[in-house]
């Protein structure tokens, strides 16, 4: 058995890494199952946001950024994983990637760094500072999407615009959406332990309309965001569980390279989860299918929201 299995530290240490990736409303919705050389992501049913994401597609793309933390660990505690997505997806469509431990070089210096960087990366729902990001982070970054068989799409000034409006209008039908509304509720609550978005990180309300950030319910004060913010947009070349699947490992790529850049990172999938909700398929774009919009710029140190213990995330361990 591999070292970073064959201790209870050992798979501690990588469930924490992986537990540690963003998700859609701080669900975390993924659970691990360990046997023998291989460890198994599992989606958690239990953590589905039943009304907001029907099809799942959020659930993939949270449990794509856990894989990608999972392999990161499993490369820094010297071995390499070998993965499979959707193995058995006729028999067990809960089943979304097993990764096996294989013999490998010593991780490399970039790959250590990332893993680093894994506890310090945050969501970010304060206004961003007026500084311009360098042509060459946005090409690094561009990049870290490509590795991950995903592409990042970063908007020009009219698009961004057009992009907040957008959202502002989901926001607003959403708004009307007592479902919607309620199932948010549930997991913005304060006085949770391990999960959900607690009051702290809801960041304020914008001075200035439309919004820079989702819009929880509960926010603390006022303040005026960036003018222009920086928006990209994460794209699939497929839309089915399997490109949910790479869009995840893809986000959490760019996410810990903007980490690495003193980048800081929020979303705006509003218009996205209104599609899911209403069923809508949106025309093939020639970058692709968008699965998340990404709002970057320089901005302020963030608490981090709880995250659930490492006890919690594992099934099995035969």
């Amino acid at each position: 058995m591999s070292p970073s299995l064959a201790t209870v530290s050992g798979v501690r240490r990588l469930l924490v890494a992986a537990g540690q990736a963003p998700s859609v409303h701080n669900t975390q919705p993924w659970r691990f199952a360990v046997s023998g050389e291989e460890i198994s992501l599992r989606a958690d049913p239990d953590r589905r946001l039943r009304v907001s994401d029907p099809r799942g597609r959020s659930q993939h793309v949270s449990c794509g950024a856990a894989l990608f933390n999972l392999r990161l660990a499993v490369r820094v505690a010297g071995r390499r994983p070998l993965v499979w997505l959707l193995p058995n997806p006729d028999e067990e469509p809960g089943l979304l990637a097993a990764v096996r431990m294989a013999d490998a070089t010593p991780a490399s210096g970039e790959q250590r760094e990332l893993y680093d960087l894994i506890p310090v990366r945050r969501t970010s729902r304060e206004p961003f500072f007026e500084r311009q990001v360098p042509l060459s982070v946005l090409a690094e970054l561009r990049s870290a999407a490509s590795r991950e068989g995903a592409h990042l799409l970063l908007l020009d000034r009219r698009c961004a615009g057009e992009t907040l409006d957008y959202a502002a209008m989901a926001e607003d039908e959403l708004a009307r959406d007592h479902g919607y509304q309620a199932e948010l509720a549930a997991w913005t609550m304060s006085g949770a332990r391990f999960d959900g978005v607690p009051n702290y990180v809801h960041g304020p309300r914008p001075v200035k309309e439309p919004g820079r950030t989702r819009d929880f319910g509960r926010r603390a004060g006022q303040a005026r965001f960036e003018e222009h913010p920086l928006l990209a947009v994460l794209t699939t070349p497929g839309d089915r569980p399997l490109d949910w699947l790479r869009a995840g490992q893809a986000l959490q790529r760019v996410l810990l390279v903007a980490t690495s850049q003193g980048l800081s990172a929020s979303f705006l999938n509003q218009p996205l989860d209104l599609r899911d909700m209403r069923h809508r398929r949106d025309p093939r774009h020639r970058s692709g299918h968008p699965q998340m919009i990404i709002r970057l710029g320089y901005g302020p140190y963030v608490a981090r929201p709880p995250r659930r213990p490492a006890s919690e995330l594992e099934t099995s361990h035969i």
